[in-house]
This record gives structure tokens, sequence and C-alpha cells, in this order.
């Protein structure tokens, strides 16, 4: 297992896609609000859900150059994923958006833990 990414850009582009997730959250368009309100996350907390993707996206940024920062935060996105796809299930909300978003991004930071740290 290697502690610094490597090739580094697989970090870094899952970084890009949780940051342009952030940025979209502050303003959530229709399939982001169906989504939270799908899985009955309460309005009043949906402001977490950004700190914690730019929290994972500085952790692998850092991570490139720090070792085991990038692992640390690609494990925690993956973790976050997963309690995302259980919160659809447990809420029956397995519509469109389970399988884009929640299932997409999931499969996206495997690939980066795989591919960019354990192969």
């Amino acid at each position: 297992m290697k502690l610094v990414p490597d090739p580094w850009w697989l970090s870094a582009l899952l970084a890009a896609v949780l940051l342009f997730d952030a940025i979209v959250s502050i303003k959530p368009p229709a399939f982001i609000r169906n989504c939270l309100n799908g899985v009955n996350f309460p309005h009043d907390w949906w402001w977490t859900l950004i700190v914690i993707k730019l929290a994972a996206t500085a952790g692998l940024v850092a991570g490139i150059w720090i070792p085991g920062v990038a692992l640390a935060a690609n494990v925690a996105v993956i973790l976050y994923f997963l309690s995302a796809s259980y919160a659809h299930i447990r809420a029956r909300f397995l519509k469109q958006e389970f399988w884009m978003n929640c299932l997409g991004l999931l499969a996206l930071s495997i690939i980066v833990l795989v591919f960019g740290f354990l192969i």
C-alpha cells in the first residue's frame, strides 16, 4: 500500500469532483434537493455536507505531498458515500439520484483508492 497517491491526478480528480459538488450544494439544484429530501435529511443540517466535502477536498489535495493524508481522506469519502447509500436504501429512495450521484461517487472513490493507493 502506498501512502502518497500514484498517480497523483486520481486524488486530484476526486478532489475536483468533491469541490464541484460542495460548491453546487451551496444553492442545491433540484436533483440534490430531491436526494436530501428523499432520505429525510434535515434541511438545517445540509450545510454539514458542504463542510465534509470541503474537508475531504483539502485532505485529498494536501495528501498529494503529505504521506497518508490523501489515503485517510479517500477512505473517509468512501465511508461517507457508503453511509449515504445506506440512508438511501433505508429510506427506500432508490431513484436516479441514488444511482447517478451516490453510487457514482462511491464508485469513483473506490476506483481512486484501488488505482491510486493499492495497485
